[in-house]
């Protein structure tokens, strides 16, 4: 999920109850709750940043240590900076159990989208997708937002409480709708193909909670379509996409360091081979953030 989620749901825990409990109660779930993005610094090196991101930080190994790193430096800052006169002094057994829940939070959360998460770093680099939430989710926003705001307002833990139930709730749900579409999709495609196809992707799309983006790995091409769930409609589109995943361009292409990170992160690659003055350029994207320019996200190396 993004930043200003991951935020947002810090602030809801605390302002439900959880800041009362230590000195820095808030900034420790704050914090926390981002923790887990410092992969973000990757980008000021020439490390391809698909290849590292939600990965070392993200897996059960920094699950365990980021929350003991906070609630060091916390601990650290409260005895520099002391509590005024009659407040009470930073509690570390608190201040861990906070971080560990920020920690978690973020993790959870970024395991809703079809982005992925290394859930088993550095035991396992396998992805993990819940296809469930879109990255950037305003609904959640507005719950979490106006949870936080209306608690601070009026003084109280219950708006946050509410907040935090209805987003849980709305997420609970979002995971049923993709365990209920990927089955649609598969059985779709199976009317249609007479047999099941090798993967599938049946994602959430921005804003709309009943639509989802289809991506079906074929074998050799991916198809792509819409399904709505209610009332329900699955679509599928006329145009395919060629993995074009042979050839001795493609084989040279996987071991240059921007492909090979790339691929350690793409789900569902395809590639394009183009010739060029200067040489071959070979080009792989995948199909989950594909747009009309192309791609945000590819890999590219020019072979001589």
């Amino acid at each position: 999920m993004d930043n200003l989620c991951h935020t947002l749901a810090g602030a809801a825990m605390g302002e439900a109850g959880l800041k009362r409990s230590t000195r820095f109660g808030t900034l420790a779930l704050m914090v926390s709750a981002n923790l887990p993005d410092i992969d973000v610094l990757v980008f000021l090196t020439s490390v391809p940043a698909v290849a590292f991101r939600r990965g070392w930080t993200h897996g059960i190994l920094a699950q365990l240590i980021l929350p003991l790193c906070l609630t060091g430096a916390l601990v650290a800052f409260d005895r520099w900076r002391p509590a005024a006169e009659g407040t009470s002094r930073a509690r570390p057994g608190w201040l861990l159990l906070l971080a560990c829940a920020g920690v978690y939070s973020h993790v959870l959360l970024d395991l809703l989208n079809t982005y992925g998460v290394r859930l088993l770093m550095p035991v396992s680099g396998q992805w993990f997708y819940g296809d469930a939430v879109f990255i950037i989710d305003p609904w959640i926003w507005l719950a979490l937002g106006l949870g936080v705001r209306v608690a601070r307002r009026r003084g109280a833990v219950r708006p946050a409480r509410v907040a935090l139930a209805v987003a849980t709730v709305y997420v609970v749900l979002m995971v049923g709708a993709a365990a209920w579409s990927a089955r649609i999709v598969e059985a779709g495609w199976r009317d249609v193909h007479g047999r099941p196809p090798a993967a599938l992707m049946a994602g959430p799309v921005p804003l709309s909670p009943l639509h989802r983006q289809v991506i079906v790995d074929a074998g050799d091409y991916y198809a792509t379509g819409t399904l709505r769930l209610w009332p329900r409609l699955l679509r599928f589109d006329d145009d395919i996409v060629p993995k074009d995943d042979g050839g001795d361009e493609v084989a040279r292409a996987r071991s240059a360091p921007a492909v090979a990170g790339f691929l350690v992160w793409s789900r569902f690659p395809f590639w394009d081979v183009t010739e060029t003055p200067e040489g071959t350029r070979v080009t792989v994207r995948d199909m989950r953030f594909v747009d009309r320019l192309g791609g945000r996200f590819a890999g590219s190396v020019l072979l001589p």
